[in-house]
Formats: structure tokens, C-alpha cells, sequence
């Protein structure tokens, strides 16, 4: 027995194949064999991406296609525009940590993808009870859930997405983090130390091999003049606090005055936007005025006025007729003012002024009159489709359109910030936890059968409406359920019980379902918590009044 290897550059990097001198293997065979043996081990070794396959035609080598060596998982890749070779089935990217990003970032299978997340806000929000923090009937960190607290294994950026080029798949990004002091690198050439600004730290650049754009949406002004610089709004725990903080100031320099027109001014409490939002608001402000502000400042009561201003001609225009009648009337009866048919001009220090000429003063005035785009989406105009209110268009299956109404590949978008084309989707919470749990079934199955498309594993995304509810104070709300059964529908107490259990049982972690019980009977025994968190270092309050001024 001898042993011969074929005399190529691949003498020894593979080890030696016997051959029978005589036999009817022939030098040819043999080298061939080799040959197909050292390139099995380096296509095992090397990324397919990073190499070019040979093949061996009689005694001359060739390059030949990539696609011949590839196996099925990695020609699905190639077909499907997959570029990272980390997971099987890439990177996806979600922008946002709302009810859909969050969903997604919590449910997506993280052996087959890599999970990005890139939010300026590292936690989720439970909104529904947002305006229960704004009075202090619950602590702001009971309605959140961090982003990095929850699981391990996803990749986060605290960032705002300034822009996103589709032909690339990349993303381009500014941190939302506070200013640190400059840092210092070692350059490896010279030795020697460098600076590093907040500017270059600040920016950075992300691919994808799956973008899910989540972002939500920001408060519509309508453009009217003052709004943003004069009022409130209720979408974040930063905007809860600052209206938490506004309402007992107003109590305290109505304390202090002695003027009755000025505590008068002080004392009114403005509410622009009858939908749930403003609703919500206004009965958990109601409540927190007559259980406890009425204990601390009794001599200011007479002064008190809680008014809610909305263009259309009822309160609660989405909820059944019925609903939106005894809403209206328990309002009345509690004191609280609702002037429908009523639209706002401009908004200025301290004064609300109408489109008939009225001149309203006002302490605090929360705005919440709808939605409209986001800055992100608005960077994406002329490049996909929109619709008339903003919102990015998909069709069936979530895939953002271009400009033109072609799918973009690998692009999707839920929640506040899309609907799909000719069908338009109510913005609520219920919308975009739907479309999260389609998407990341959708995006799973794919995973576990690469050779199919995306809409071979799913079918076209469908609606269920399961019905709305809104708290109207005093330990009553209002449940239409109506989209399911035209009878089921609810008022007061018996709601109120529903409200309760169903919001408590939506949220997310274990820790919350403990302590949301916990606060709500330390407030129904002990009163609400009247403190106010502020700067009391005299000199940087003159310091930061100067900035702002």
C-alpha cells in the first residue's frame, strides 16, 4: 500500500488519500477527491459571503456561482436580502418601545434573530393609566417596564432614528442621554491620548436585515398658535409629572393671594379634547379635588372650576350614543363643565381665547385633541406612501409601500404612525398590540420554513375591535363592547370593576400586578401623595430661569 496526493497548491493542507497502485483508480480520481475534500472544509470554516467556491473540470480549476454551494437555509437569505450571518435569519431592528415595539422586542424568536431595539425612551408605557399618575392616584413607575429589564438578549440603543435609507438597510441615529464630560481614547499609533466629544458620541449608524417601524405618533396642535409653549400634554411619565406639579402650584399660590379673580384664574382647570384621553384626565383630576384637595385647602374650594372644551358636538364621540350621554350627564352633576361645539383660536400666558372672542383664564391646561405624524416618519415624505392624516400606508401583510405602491422588502410598520391602504385603523393601544402579535408570528413561522415567502406563512392582517372604556370619575366608567355584541355595554360602578381588573390583568410584569393593587388601596386609605419634586437650590433655580428665560 502506497499513498499518493494530488501535486497542487493544496499539498499539505489535506491530508493524504490512499490509492491501489494498479488498481482502477487513476491519478485523476484521486486529485479530484482531494480537491473536493479541502473545499467542503473551507466552505465549513469560511463565511459563504467572504468566499468564492472553485470547482475542478477535468485537471483545470474554474470559479463557478455562489448560489451552487449554498445551502437551502443560506439561498433563502440571498433571495430574501439577508445580509447578517449571525442569527439565521439576520437582524431585526424595531424602532420604538410602544405597545407594538415592546410586544415585539418581548415575543420575537431570539435563536433565529438578532433583536435591535433603538427608542429615545428605555421602557414601555402603560398608557391607560397615564392620567391616573398625572394626580398621584398611582406612582409613576408603576405604569412602566424597562426596555433593558426584561430580557438579556436584545441589542438597545437609547436614540432617536433621524433617517433610514432602504437601499443600504441601515439606520442613522442621535442618542437621547444626557451630556457627560468629553472622554479620552489612546491612539494606537502614537501613543498618545485623544479627546472625544459628546457630538461624536452622539451619532451612530445601524444595518438591518428587517426594519419594524413602531414608531407611535405626537399630539396634534392643529398649528394653533400657543399650544406648545402654553399647555400640557399627556403622552409620557415627563408629561404626567409636569402637570402633577402644575396643579399643586396653582393651589399653593392660590393660597397665597388675595385676590378672588386671581385664585379664580388660578383655580380653573382647562381640558381641550373630549375623547378618552381628556375624559380619563378630567375625572382623575375631579376625584383628586374633592377627596383631597378639598381636605388640604378648604377655603379655595368656591374658587374651583374644571371645564372640558371640545370642536365636536358631544364628549366621547367613539363610544356608543348612550355611553356618551351618561358621560356627559355624570359630568354635569359633579361639577364639571363640557363645552362642546367650542373651538380654540390661539392659547397665551395664562389665557385661553376662542373663536368667538372669549377670553378664558386658566392655572393648568392639558391639551389632548388627537395625533399626527412623528418627526421620524415626516423624513420618510416623497419616499413611502401616506395617508391624508400622516400615517405611513402597508398593505395586508404590515409592508410599508413606496412612493410608488411597491412593497419595500423586509419593511414593516405597526401602531400609531401606519394603517394600511384603504382601510384606515382607529390609533389606539388595542391596534398596535394586534399587529405585534401577527408581525412576530408571521416573522417566527418564517424562521421555521425559510424557504417559504412571507405570505405563504400568514394570512392578511385583520382587525378585532374588543371594544373601549373610559373612567368618568367617582368610582364609575363607561365600557362599549357594542363591536362584539350590540347589547354589551356598561355603566358606572359595575364597569368601573371591569375597568379596574382588565387594566390590571393587561399589565405586562408580575411586579406591577403587585404594587398597581397596592397604591390604589394606599390611596382610597391614606390620600393621595401632594409632594412636589423640584430644584431648591435657589442659585441654579435663577441659573436655569435665566436659560429658559
Amino acid at each position: 500500500m502506497s499513498t499518493l496526493c494530488h501535486p497542487s497548491s493544496l499539498r499539505g493542507l489535506c491530508p493524504s488519500v490512499p490509492v491501489r497502485l494498479g488498481s482502477s483508480y487513476s491519478t485523476s480520481l484521486a486529485g479530484r477527491s482531494v480537491a473536493r475534500m479541502y473545499l467542503s472544509t473551507a466552505t465549513a470554516k469560511r463565511p459563504m459571503m467572504a468566499t468564492t467556491p472553485l470547482s475542478l473540470t477535468g485537471k483545470s480549476w474554474s470559479t463557478s456561482s455562489t448560489s451552487n454551494f449554498l445551502n437551502p437555509f443560506q439561498h433563502q437569505q440571498q433571495q430574501r436580502g439577508i445580509r447578517s450571518v449571525g442569527k439565521t435569519q439576520g437582524r431585526v431592528m424595531i424602532l420604538g418601545s410602544g405597545w407594538g415595539g415592546f410586544k415585539l422586542l418581548r415575543d420575537m424568536d431570539k435563536n433565529a434573530y438578532q433583536v435591535v431595539a433603538v427608542s429615545p425612551r428605555n421602557h414601555f408605557l402603560f398608557t391607560p393609566l397615564l392620567a391616573s399618575t398625572s394626580v398621584g392616584t398611582l406612582e409613576f413607575r408603576c405604569i412602566t417596564e424597562p426596555v433593558r429589564g426584561y430580557t438579556r438578549n436584545v441589542e438597545y440603543h437609547q436614540a432617536w432614528c433621524d433617517s433610514v435609507d432602504f437601499e443600504k438597510s441601515k439606520v442613522d441615529c442621535t442618542l437621547n442621554l444626557s451630556t457627560v464630560p468629553a472622554t479620552h481614547t489612546t491612539d494606537p499609533k502614537t501613543h498618545t491620548l485623544q479627546t472625544v466629544t459628546n457630538n461624536q458620541k452622539n451619532h451612530l449608524s445601524l444595518s438591518y436585515d428587517h426594519l419594524i417601524i413602531a414608531v407611535g405618533s405626537y399630539s396634534n396642535t392643529f398649528n394653533i398658535p400657543g399650544v406648545k409653549e402654553h399647555a400640557f400634554f399627556l403622552k409620557e411619565v415627563s408629561d404626567a409629572r409636569k402637570i402633577r406639579s402644575r396643579v399643586i402650584e396653582c393651589f399653593e399660590r392660590a393660597e397665597m393671594s388675595r385676590s378672588d379673580e386671581e385664585r379664580n384664574g388660578l383655580l380653573h382647570f382647562a381640558v381641550v379634547g373630549g375623547g378618552p384621553t381628556g375624559v380619563e384626565f378630567s375625572s382623575e383630576l375631579h376625584d383628586f379635588i374633592r377627596e383631597d384637595c378639598s381636605r388640604l385647602f378648604p377655603g379655595l374650594m368656591n374658587h374651583v372650576t374644571l371645564a372640558v372644551y371640545d370642536v365636536a358636538p358631544t364628549i366621547l364621540a367613539s363610544f356608543d350614543k348612550s355611553l356618551s350621554e351618561y358621560c356627559m350627564t355624570k359630568f354635569k352633576r359633579s361639577g364639571i363643565e363640557v363645552r362642546t361645539g367650542t373651538a380654540v383660536e390661539r392659547v397665551e400666558d395664562g389665557k385661553l381665547v376662542l373663536k368667538n372672542g372669549k377670553e378664558i383664564p386658566f392655572g393648568c391646561l392639558v391639551w389632548s385633541t388627537g395625533l399626527t405624524e412623528n418627526p421620524m416618519t415626516a423624513t420618510l415624505e416623497n419616499r413611502v406612501m401616506k395617508s391624508k392624516s400622516k400615517r405611513i400606508l402597508t398593505d395586508p401583510y404590515l409592508r410599508v409601500l413606496d412612493n410608488e405602491g411597491q412593497v419595500i422588502p423586509n419593511v414593516y410598520a405597526v401602531g400609531d404612525c401606519a394603517t394600511i391602504k384603504d382601510h384606515e385603523l382607529p390609533q389606539t393601544a388595542q391596534v398596535a398590540n394586534q399587529q405585534a402579535i401577527y408581525l412576530r408570528k408571521a416573522l417566527n413561522k418564517l424562521a421555521k420554513q425559510p424557504e417559504k415567502s412571507f405570505t405563504d406563512v400568514t394570512a392578511p392582517f385583520s382587525f378585532k375591535n374588543l371594544g373601549s372604556m373610559a373612567y368618568i370619575g367617582n368610582w364609575e366608567a363607561v365600557v362599549d363592547m357594542t363591536k362584539i355584541n350590540e347589547k354589551a355595554k356598561e355603566s358606572g360602578t359595575l364597569a368601573w370593576v371591569f375597568w379596574r381588573s382588565s387594566y390590571l390583568t393587561m399589565s405586562v410584569s408580575m411586579r406591577n400586578k403587585m404594587i398597581i393593587p397596592m397604591y390604589w388601596f394606599m390611596t382610597w386609605v391614606f390620600g393621595r401623595d401632594v409632594s412636589s419634586f423640584q430644584e431648591y437650590d435657589r442659585r441654579k433655580r435663577l441659573m436655569n430661569a435665566e436659560r429658559e428665560g
